[in-house]
């Protein structure tokens, strides 16, 4: 194509190659799973006072005057080496208080979960070494390239420990976390979490607490529950899913986007298969947008929960994401939406909706 072809709307080519995300095969040591359990850059400047809640989901401000309270009882506690600290509010006394050590946050898709909780994070007075932020997965990857013990060690003298998007599709998982979790309590971590639908426990499309507590058993003891009721708010308002671009629009776009990739749909589904998920986050590093060509419905439930990962990472790092063929609300069947990871799905679809909003301005622009 050339340059005279700008008169279309979408811009001239550049003299730049676009990345592509099936040419990288990203090896992360891990040191750096340790070094990256911080809240992830789109959540770097949350704060407490920049969680708007919904005036009419008086849940929502509850939420936010608990978790202040948590986070100020957890600054002047100690951790680690055998020393107890308060995982509750105000000054810890010579034994550990009874009743609640940690916090679930309980509550649908896009109501602030995340955002409270990276608070939360943020709000704690530790220096980032000493508390962690991270999803289920990470954590499990975590245990697998350090071994249990080790990742015991290395989080025992930490004083808070962020678990977002908490698991239980896989009970093997869940009984090593719990297992886990059991280790830092007694070591004098605080806790925080929120989590995922348990297969066939869909009701409301958000995760019960009761079931959460009863899949932790002997840890469900430590956490009070604070219920966040609303709406997703990444749809508040706003229209679905954008309608899709053409393969031109998308190619031209990343032509003339610095730092974007550019890959085939069905082709990065295949290339998702030959990396470990723990590694997608170092997939995207240095993308500034994610174009893609031809989407198309998944062809099975291990492909749709790859690309649920990856969405996951997309997101966290607000690289918008462009793309041709179908809207990323037919991305999964009607079986996958009714079945037991649905609301995993749900989330991708809301996800990357707001991501494919984002990269609107890609070809406005051209």
């Amino acid at each position: 194509m050339s340059s005279s072809t700008a008169a279309s709307g979408t811009g001239p080519l550049t003299d730049a190659v676009p990345l592509s995300l099936c040419a990288r095969e990203p090896h992360v040591p891990a040191d750096r799973l340790v070094a990256e359990m911080v809240p992830p850059p789109r959540f770097d400047s949350v704060r407490f006072g920049t969680y708007l809640p919904d005036p009419n989901q008086p849940s929502q401000t509850e939420a936010v005057r608990v978790l202040e309270e948590f986070a100020a009882g957890l600054g002047g506690a100690e951790s680690g080496s055998g020393r107890r600290r308060l995982f509750g509010f105000g000054r810890a006394p010579k034994k550990a208080p009874a009743g609640p050590r940690g916090v679930y946050l309980d509550g649908g898709y896009g109501v602030g979960k995340t955002h409270l909780l990276a608070s939360l994070w943020h709000a704690t007075d530790a220096e980032p070494a000493r508390k962690a932020f991270g999803t289920f997965v990470e954590l499990t990857n975590l245990v697998g390239a350090l071994g249990f013990q080790q990742t015991v060690q290395t989080l025992s003298g930490h004083r808070l420990l962020c678990i977002d998007e908490f698991e239980l599709d896989d009970p093997g998982d869940t009984v090593l976390v719990s297992t886990l979790l059991g280790k830092l309590v007694d070591a004098g971590v605080a806790l925080a979490a929120t989590s995922n639908t348990l297969p066939g426990k869909l009701g409301e499309g958000r995760f019960a607490a009761a079931d959460f507590l009863r899949e932790i058993q002997g840890l469900s003891a430590h956490f009070r529950a604070l219920r966040i009721d609303g709406e997703d708010y990444r749809h508040r308002g706003l229209p679905e899913a954008p309608a899709p671009h053409s393969d031109e629009q998308v190619t031209r776009a990343a032509h003339a986007t610095a730092g974007a990739s550019l890959d085939a749909f069905p082709d990065l589904l295949e290339h998702l298969a030959r990396i470990h998920p723990s590694r997608y986050g170092a997939l995207t590093d240095g993308i500034a947008a994610v174009c893609l060509t031809g989407v198309r419905p998944v062809p099975d439930q291990s492909t749709a929960l790859r690309l649920v990962v990856l969405a996951d990472r997309l997101y966290d790092r607000e690289v918008p994401v462009l793309a041709s063929g179908l809207p990323f609300d037919r991305l999964f069947s009607e079986e996958m939406l009714k079945g037991g990871y649905r609301k995993k799905y749900f989330r991708a679809i809301s996800r990357l909706t707001a991501l494919a909003r984002d990269a609107g301005r890609l070809v406005d622009a051209r």
